[in-house]
């Protein structure tokens, strides 16, 4: 469906990070899209795997997700050692983001902890896997914007990305 996404998709996903809500009734009323639609669309959505929980963005620091800690992971290299360690960065507690990159840095890791106690755990855990040769590991201190989930598409100007995707009024005029 990623390819298949129309103006009405892109519309009601919009709705949703901006409503923060499901509701066939509200996504209808902020769109105009009839309610029989949106609730088609949103099904669609999720069975296509676009839209994939009905879980909306928390606030970390009230939940006790206080530090976030971004570090930079050089690897051994080997055939498949992105995946192998990729998976193994994964699954250390508290790491919510792993990214394989291009350039000097094999991965970038972002784990969200509680505790000092929890960011000497996450050291001794990258310590704990054989194939990472090097890390250096940076706090935040203070989130200045972080946009999860669907909230993100705050972020970009719908039309604009529409006619990026060649959905959409500018994208058939372009």
């Amino acid at each position: 469906m990623g390819e298949s996404l129309d103006e009405r998709d892109v519309r009601i996903m919009f709705a949703i990070a901006d409503e923060e809500t499901f509701n066939t009734e509200t996504i209808h009323e902020v769109t105009g899209i009839p309610k029989s639609t949106v609730h088609y669309r949103i099904q669609s959505l999720k069975e296509a795997g676009i839209i994939t929980n009905d879980l909306f963005d928390i606030d970390r620091e009230k939940f006790g997700l206080e530090i976030t800690v971004i570090s930079e992971v050089w690897a051994e290299f080997g055939e498949g050692y992105h995946e192998a360690v990729g998976r193994k960065l994964a699954d250390i507690e508290g790491v919510n983001q792993v990214y394989f990159t291009m350039g000097d840095t094999d991965f970038i890791v972002i784990a969200r902890l509680t505790s000092r106690d929890m960011v000497e755990e996450l050291v001794e855990d990258y310590e704990a896997i054989d194939e990472i040769r090097r890390t250096s590991s940076k706090f935040a201190i203070s989130t200045i914007k972080e946009e999860v989930g669907i909230s993100m598409l705050g972020d970009y100007d719908p039309e604009a990305l529409m006619a990026r995707r060649g959905i959409g009024e500018k994208a058939s005029s372009e």
